[in-house]
């Protein structure tokens, strides 16, 4: 017995070392990868633009200045003004903080629902995985962006409050995003399960709750990882698709794609290009980073993707 727990006191430290070392390893190949490193410095940009900028500016009061009303870019506001005097760089750090929300709240519940309803229908298999599945199934038949624009209308004709819109669009778009991963993290379980440690946690004697979140939903982490980085891009792009059709967050409340659909208009299109080119390349750029910074974490963290 004394020699067991000597032995079990020197494996501890060896078992952290390698986990260190194995998070070192994959930290200095993500490092190496100038092109995801680069996208993830956007990504720090418009976050760190979007939540702390506004707060630097003087026209976070969006008052209405009609004197001021459609002016090109200029020292005073340098993106220019929109058709209501609005500073256009302050509605742009503004419309972000609701465009990179509800994509960060909608990943987080997407994975969140698609892990724990895939690892359940991984695991238990039979009536639960039927069910679970037959569901994602039905989901996934439906494009995605038809069902969200119907999603949309039904908050429109509901006359949802514009303050609570927010907090629903992120609900559809969660809905719309966890059956892939439901069945990706299925897929997952049924590979795990038949592995040695799980037979060995089986012969031992431990309960279901300490095999999926002991055993089983570590090991998926670096999949979860990988899929909610490349879902945030989706998220901010089926947003700002729908406010830019009017079925999302509505104004007054900004957003990228509601501040697009304020100038869709021909003359705004050729006279006024300040209007809806700053929202325009935020969306590319945030979502085309994030985009590349997912492709970055899946070379370093999937091991079907090693050589």
């Amino acid at each position: 017995m004394a020699a067991d727990s000597k032995l079990t006191k020197l494996q501890r430290p060896q078992a952290k070392l390698q986990k260190s070392s194995l998070f070192r390893q994959s930290l200095r190949k993500l490092m190496h990868n100038k092109l995801a490193v680069s996208g993830f410095g956007v990504v720090v940009f418009m976050f760190v633009l979007c939540f702390i900028g506004p707060f630097f500016s003087p026209y976070t009061d969006n008052k209405i200045n009609m004197a001021m009303m459609n002016k090109a870019p200029n020292l005073t506001h340098w993106l220019g003004t929109d058709a209501l005097g609005r500073d256009i760089l302050t509605r742009v750090m503004q419309a972000g903080r609701i465009s990179l929300t509800v994509g960060l709240a909608s990943m987080v519940l997407s994975v969140l629902l698609g892990a724990l309803l895939g690892a359940i229908a991984g695991y238990y298999r039979g009536l639960a995985d039927q069910i679970i599945m037959r569901v994602a199934d039905l989901l996934m038949t439906i494009p995605g962006l038809p069902l969200l624009f119907i999603f949309g209308a039904l908050l429109s004709e509901w006359k949802i409050p514009t303050d609570y819109r927010m907090y629903i669009v992120m609900l559809m778009l969660s809905i719309v995003n966890w059956p892939g991963l439901a069945r990706m993290v299925r897929g997952q379980m049924l590979s795990l399960r038949e592995r040695e440690f799980m037979q060995a946690a089986v012969v031992l004697g431990l309960r279901d709750r300490r095999k999926l979140f002991g055993h089983l939903l570590p090991n998926i982490v670096p999949l979860l990882i990988v899929m909610a980085t490349l879902n945030i891009g989706g998220a901010i792009l089926s947003e700002s698709v729908l406010s830019f059709f009017g079925l999302g967050v509505m104004p007054p409340t900004p957003t990228w794609g509601n501040m697009i659909d304020a100038a869709n208009n021909m003359i705004d299109f050729q006279d006024h290009p300040w209007l809806w080119i700053p929202p325009g390349l935020s969306i590319f750029a945030t979502v085309i980073a994030i985009n590349i910074f997912g492709d970055g974490l899946r070379d370093v963290l999937d091991p079907k993707q090693k050589r």
